[in-house]
Order: C-alpha cells, then structure tokens, then sequence
C-alpha cells in the first residue's frame, strides 16, 4: 500500500466507517489508491439550503429563508494513462486500472452493505474526507481496435462531517430553527430561553416539549431540545 507523501501523489484511503476516516491513516485504511499524476485543479463547492417565505407587505416577491448550509462537495479528475508515456510501463488497456479504482470508491464490502468512506491525502497533509456521489469516465485514446488506453475519471465527494460538528461550525441563531444544547452548570430554563428565543417567558412551552417534570432543576450534561419559535404557543 502507498505510503503518505511517496512521490507528492494523491491518495484516496477508503475506510468501513466514519470513524475510522476521522482518525486513520494509510495504516488503517481498507484500500488505498494513488494517482499516476496528481490533479491540476480541484473544486470545492458550498451550498446555502433556502425556503421561501410568504411575500411581505407591499413587496413584489416572496422572501428566502436560511435554512442550513449542505456539506461541500468537492470534484476533481484523475487521469488514467497506459500508453507508457508518464510512467515507462505501456500496457494493453486501461479497463484493469479502471476496474480497480471503481472498486476502490463505489463497489461495497464487509457489513455495512453500503459505499465506504473516504480521506484524501496530498503530501502529509489530508485535504478532504468525504463519500463519493459521482463517478464519470470519459475515454479519451484508443487502439486500433477500439481499446481504450486513456481516460479521465471524474470524481465527486460529499463532505462527512458529524450534526453536531456542522451545527456548531454554523453557529445558527435563528429561532425558526430547532437548537439542541448541553446543560451546563449554572443555567436555567428562561435564560436558555432568552438566549435562544430573545425571551425568557418561553420556558413553560420548551419544558413540555422535553417532558420535564422540574424545570427549575436542570441536570448538567443532559440534552434539551428547543423548537422552532413558530411551533412554539406564544407565550403570554
């Protein structure tokens, strides 16, 4: 298996779960896959989930509504090449190069029953750590028979990344939104309210919502649930 940094190339490490592409490394990796040369670009693109709201008072429109920001996706292309041109070794066709790689980052194995998760690694350095959503081969040489002996594979990762970790990275304020905190010592019903609603008198309507039977006593550690303010009866 290809170590980190052996020639400055890129590595793709798949892993059986998500945990494990968190923390491992080549040694922990289930597969590992190397580019022959490593991409010229790549693209990282983040979308801003809207809803639109009903249309205002004298306004021609209707207005959007931050809803949450989706995990990146990141796409690039490796290259596939068995004409022997950049690594000295011609070979007959790219199919057992490609079969491999498809192998790599969509077919399946083990319990999960589902695609693997993957890091990908530059030099020392880990670039992304996703699930692929896309794979697209273009075939770009071919011999005289019709064999192909060049392609561009297309590759699409979504970012993983854990609810908690994206919310907290969000930092989401809006009160339409459903927030969860950890009890700490020292707070209290109305002043998570306040924080979180702009107004304490709350506190009776997100303590039924959680079932509790004290809401004076909050236990620190335990997880409150604070609905969006429009599902919440108004306070008085």
């Amino acid at each position: 298996m290809a170590a980190p940094g052996k020639h400055g190339k890129m590595l793709i490490l798949a892993f059986a779960d998500s945990k494990k592409a968190e923390s491992g490394g080549v040694a922990e990796a289930d597969e590992a896959f190397e580019a022959l040369i490593n991409p010229e670009t790549y693209t990282i693109a983040y979308k801003l989930k809207f809803s639109e709201s009903g249309q205002g008072h004298g306004t021609s429109g209707k207005q959007l509504k931050y809803q949450y920001t989706e995990p990146a996706d990141m796409t690039f292309e490796f290259l596939f090449d068995n004409t022997g041109i950049i690594d000295g070794e011609p070979r007959a066709s790219v199919a057992d190069d490609l079969k491999k790689f498809k192998e790599v980052l969509i077919d399946y194995k083990g319990d999960a029953h589902e695609p693997r998760h993957f890091k990908l690694v530059w030099g020392e350095n880990s670039i992304f750590k996703g699930r692929v959503t896309l794979l697209d081969v273009t075939y770009k040489l071919f011999n005289a028979d019709g064999t192909p002996i060049r392609a561009i594979a297309k590759v699409t990762f979504k970012a993983s990344i854990e609810e908690e970790k994206r919310a907290a990275k969000e930092d989401k304020k809006s009160p339409d939104l459903t927030h969860v905190r950890k009890v700490k010592r020292g707070d209290t019903l109305p002043l998570l309210c306040n924080e979180i609603y702009g107004d304490p008198r709350y506190y009776l309507q997100v303590a039924a919502h959680n079932r509790l039977t004290n809401f004076r006593t909050l236990k620190p550690g335990d997880n409150l649930r604070f609905p969006p303010i429009a599902k919440v009866v108004p306070a008085p």
